[in-house]
């Protein structure tokens, strides 16, 4: 492909929220590639892996008409030949919150990541602010190792009633469904009262007492966090972030708001 090209890993199962990453893709470089790769090495538990949506010809379709230039979609083993043995370990920004509730899962992104990024040789790299941690260590991985890839962050797409699109939102039940915008709602009031010079410890309290109140199950990080280096903030910084994991009957949902 002649001139400027900017890629889209993604794990298929395709939603409006891919489809504004292809399209900044194409505000940014002449082409858009697209990877639809579900990538064993980041998940935890096998029966969540077994259980990921996969639809790859809807998924290919909808690249297509959303202006897509080229799909590659791997096999395992064009990414982890028989003998692979190299893992990438990020340091720091993966620590906490979703490294320390799945361990490995960053070195699996990373990882992977990496290895796209070589295959594909890509100008710029388009990721989703929803998983707001796994683009703050993609940006680490790619500035430590001096890659020549621009990551571009978009900000997080959602449905009409605020809960962020994700491919395990179709695993909701219909009543949990209902529930689930509540995520996002609270976030949003605990970011006013941060802004406004709360404290942060007792508004997180108060945050996660009423998603439990909500409906919601375990959670397992709501944390105040530098944009940049995700370590934990005591008072309002400007790039601060809410992030944000909690269990909605088995489904696992995440978000984040800036404050």
């Amino acid at each position: 492909m002649a001139g400027t090209l900017a890629f889209v890993p993604t794990m298929g199962a395709l939603h409006a929220g891919h489809i504004a990453l292809v399209d900044e893709g194409k505000k940014r470089a002449d082409g858009v590639a697209a990877s639809i790769f579900v990538n064993p090495t980041q998940f935890n538990d096998k029966t969540d892996l077994a259980l990921y949506p996969r639809q790859e010809k809807a998924d290919a379709r909808r690249l297509e008409e959303a202006g897509c230039d080229l799909l590659w979609a791997p096999a395992i083993d064009d990414i982890y030949p028989e003998g692979f043995s190299t893992n990438v370990h990020v340091s720091g920004v993966a620590d906490r919150w979703e490294g320390e509730h799945r361990p490995g899962h960053f070195d699996g992104v990373a990882t992977v990541v990496a290895k796209l990024f070589m295959a594909m040789q890509p100008n710029a790299a388009v990721f989703g602010e929803k998983d707001f941690q796994q683009l703050a260590v993609i940006r680490r991985m790619t500035a430590d190792l001096g890659l020549p890839v621009d990551i571009i962050g978009v900000p997080t797409v959602r449905e009409s009633d605020g809960l962020a699109m994700s491919s395990r939102n179709a695993l909701l039940s219909a009543k949990d469904r209902e529930i689930a915008p509540r995520l996002f709602s609270l976030l949003g009031d605990l970011a006013g009262a941060i802004a406004r010079g709360a404290s942060v410890g007792a508004e997180i309290a108060r945050a996660i007492d009423n998603l439990k109140r909500s409906g919601f199950g375990p959670t397992d990080y709501l944390a105040y966090v530098d944009g940049q280096t995700l370590e934990p903030l005591d008072g309002f910084k400007e790039g601060g972030r809410l992030i944000a994991a909690a269990f909605l009957g088995s489904v696992r949902l995440i978000d984040n708001v800036a404050v």
